[in-house]
């Protein structure tokens, strides 16, 4: 069976380049990554200010990368938050949401996905609510594909901590509630799972009425606390067995665009590769065809302090690893020097406001 692998970027914090992305497609593409949407929270038009226009010169980047997707079999797709236009879901929200999707479509856009994840929650009637909202933007958009992220998108309690409390039946209600052909991003038993097992995705497949699409948080390391942290180790907890209770499986990753490419291409070799998966050696395969094996030999050597120490708990290391990455003239090397100086910090306020 193919898996329906993917990336969704929706990170907070500093978005990548066009550049970026473009790099991190071409190298996935190869590996049999199948779809890419594009939602960094740090673009308003899709999120605070979904109801205005991109500028003509994003909207020109957005469009020429979507071609670029098509060029290399993969689907293209926007994230798309419509903050505020459920209660009510009026005629302003209709006709607002009929101007976007036409936008959306003038970009070439496959895939449309729907989030309502991170935002208030403890609205009446939210699981209706939104999937009357999918329901429109369905049938207003020539996407062939729509997805949808829910309010509370795991079992995870931090998520009613944050938003409001989760209502009762909810799960149960969208799968009711949502055409069967919407498939809806689950993140796990937690917003960032540790393992991904069988026995879960069968039980929320039940409640939901179909087959979830895994929205994965590893590699992502965006707010304030994971912003601390490189997330490089090679994937673990999500044996192969699950891909046949996930209608696709999409990776979020991390602030830094070609180290995020080490472990998604060790998901795609632990489902390749099945019981055989040995997870050390797949790090090292997918370093080495990121990096080249010399690099890829010192940044295994670092992997404990890079992913576990903690940017403010480094000590006379930081000088070490600054020293040495410094030296190396690879982007790579740059985005983990960058890392080091502070620059990829997602503070509080971004969170809040993005």
């Amino acid at each position: 069976m193919a898996l329906n692998l993917g990336l969704i970027e929706g990170f907070f914090g500093k978005p990548w380049s066009w550049a970026d992305r473009t790099t991190v497609l071409r190298t996935l593409a190869g590996a049999g990554y199948r779809f890419y949407h594009y939602g960094p929270k740090a673009d308003p038009f899709l999120r605070r200010r979904w109801r205005e226009p991109h500028p003509p010169e994003q909207f020109a980047a957005i469009a020429a990368f979507a071609a670029e997707c098509r060029a290399l079999g993969v689907r293209f797709g926007v994230a798309l938050t419509p903050v505020g236009s459920t209660h009510p879901f009026g005629e302003d929200s209709r006709a607002a949401l009929r101007y976007k999707l036409g936008q959306l479509d003038a970009l070439g856009i496959q895939d449309l996905a729907i989030l309502f994840d991170d935002l208030p929650a403890e609205l009446p009637d939210l699981a209706r609510g939104q999937a009357e909202l999918v329901d429109f933007c369905a049938n207003n958009s020539r996407a062939s594909r729509i997805f949808f992220c829910p309010s509370f998108y795991s079992d995870d309690p931090i998520l009613e901590r944050a938003w409001g409390r989760r209502p009762p039946a909810y799960l149960s209600e969208l799968g009711r509630y949502l055409d069967r052909q919407v498939r809806v991003y689950w993140t796990g038993e937690e917003v960032v799972s540790r393992e991904i097992g069988v026995a879960h995705l069968k039980r929320v497949q039940d409640e939901l009425g179909r087959k979830v699409c895994l929205w994965d948080n590893y590699p992502v390391n965006d707010g304030v606390r994971m912003s601390q942290f490189l997330h490089l180790r090679a994937f673990t907890g999500r044996p192969a067995a699950i891909r046949h209770h996930v209608s696709g499986h999409a990776i979020n990753p991390a602030s830094q665009p070609l180290l995020s490419c080490i472990p998604a291409l060790t998901l795609a070799a632990s489902y390749r590769q099945g019981s055989r998966y040995a997870y050390g050696e797949a790090f090292l395969d997918a370093a080495t065809s990121v990096l080249g094996s010399e690099f890829a030999t010192v940044l295994r050597r670092d992997i404990l302090p890079l992913q576990d120490t903690g940017l403010d708990n480094l000590g006379p290391r930081h000088a070490e690893l600054r020293t040495r990455y410094g030296a190396i003239d690879h982007p790579a090397a740059r985005e983990i020097t960058d890392w080091l100086d502070g620059r990829f910090r997602t503070t509080l306020e971004e969170v809040q406001t993005q």
